[in-house]
């Protein structure tokens, strides 16, 4: 399936990025801003570069008459983050599966931010995953996700967290520690540091949203 892929200026490991970022011709690849320095350094050109461009440090590409890709430029006092409008961007350019990597680390405002748009894209019928150095973010809600065997790395961990509210109906199994048809509260972080233990894992929310925080994703 076709996907836009979103490349911000939050913290990345270059060498893991050039490792996991496997484009095909039909996916969108936009560099939020400053996320375009990552791009330059794995030498790979995204189809936009879009942003305020406060946080970029390979500002003569930008200039450059030659610029082999479409800039959009966003002023600096705006309600959107870059991240944001790249988001709308993919959306209006009908894609529904978002990969966004340098959205974590950095400032931690724009951290929380960029975990709002996995909400965001979720009420507009799209998903999305933050991918990270060592951990994938993404928003479940009203649904049962799975991992098969081989997809994690056993002894590896995964957390959830009830998102906007608590989440009723929560069971996992494949887990070191199971759950079973239970409410994970807003304000109790029960499912901190479950692990992986090498089986097919099922995480389930019958009412309600959970935050999933896994390591060592395949």
């Amino acid at each position: 399936m076709k996907k836009c892929v979103i490349i911000g200026a939050g913290a990345c490991d270059v060498q893991r990025l050039k490792g996991r970022l496997i484009l095909n011709d039909s996916d969108l690849c936009i560099a939020a801003d400053g996320g375009l320095d990552y791009l330059i350094e794995i030498g790979l050109t995204p189809d936009i570069v879009l942003g305020d461009m406060d946080s970029l440090g390979h500002g003569e590409r930008i200039a450059s008459p030659q610029a082999d890709f479409l800039i959009k430029r966003l002023p600096v006092e705006k309600n959107d983050t870059d991240m944001l409008a790249a988001i709308k961007e993919g959306l209006a350019a009908g894609y529904q599966q978002f990969e966004l990597y340098g959205a974590l680390g950095g400032r931690l405002d724009h951290t929380f931010a960029n975990v709002q748009c996995l909400l965001y894209l979720l009420n507009r019928g799209a998903k999305g995953l933050i991918v990270g150095d060592d951990v994938t973010l993404m928003l479940i809600r009203d649904e049962k996700i799975t991992f098969p065997a081989g997809s994690t790395v056993a002894g590896k961990h995964v957390s959830v967290f009830a998102f906007g509210g608590d989440a009723q109906g929560v069971s996992e199994k494949g887990l070191k520690y199971l759950l079973d048809n239970v409410t994970v509260k807003l304000e109790f972080p029960i499912g901190v540091s479950n692990e992986f233990t090498g089986e097919d894992v099922e995480i389930e929310v019958k009412n309600g949203m959970l935050l999933l925080c896994v390591e060592g994703l395949q």
